[in-house]
C-alpha cells in the first residue's frame, strides 16, 4: 500500500547550508541515526510555515490539554506509533528528484521486520529559503 503524506505536513524549508548535500540528506536526519520527532521543539529551524504553524498549535493544544495526546502524535515521519528502530535503518531507502530550489524526497521502509502492512512510503517536500 502507498502512504503519502501531504505536502503541508512535512514541507521542509532547509536554508541553503543545510542543503549543501543532496536533498536526502536533510530528510535522512529525521530516520537515522535514530527516529526523530519531527514537532521536537530543537528542530524547529529545519521547518517553515505551513508546518510551524502546525507545531505552534501542537503545543498550544498540548499546553491547555496536558493529559490528551495532541494533535501531532509520534511519528509523522513513519506514519507510525510502533516500529522497530533497527528495521526502520536497515530497509531505509530514499530517491530525489530536484527541480530548482525545490525538491521531493521519497522514503520507504519497513516498520517491522515482517508483514506488509508494516511498508511505508513518505514523501518530503522540500524548498530552499
Amino acid at each position: 500500500m502507498r502512504l503519502t503524506v501531504l505536502a503541508a505536513a512535512l514541507s521542509i524549508a532547509a536554508p541553503a547550508a543545510a542543503l549543501a548535500g543532496p536533498a536526502s540528506n536533510a530528510v535522512k536526519f529525521f530516520y537515522m541515526p535514530e527516529v526523530k520527532f519531527e514537532a521536537d521543539a530543537k528542530y524547529r529551524d529545519r521547518f517553515t510555515e505551513p508546518v510551524t504553524k502546525l507545531f505552534d498549535l501542537n503545543d498550544q493544544a498540548q499546553k491547555n490539554k496536558p493529559d490528551e495526546v495532541p494533535c501531532i502524535d509520534f511519528a509523522p515521519g513513519l506514519d507510525a506509533q510502533d516500529f522497530d528502530e533497527k528495521t526502520v535503518a536497515k530497509t531505509l531507502k530514499l530517491s530525489e528528484a530536484v527541480d530548482g530550489d525545490s525538491a521531493n524526497v521519497t522514503v520507504t521502509f519497513n516498520l517491522f521486520p515482517e508483514g506488509d502492512e508494516s511498508k511505508r512510503e513518505m514523501v518530503w517536500s522540500l524548498k530552499t529559503v
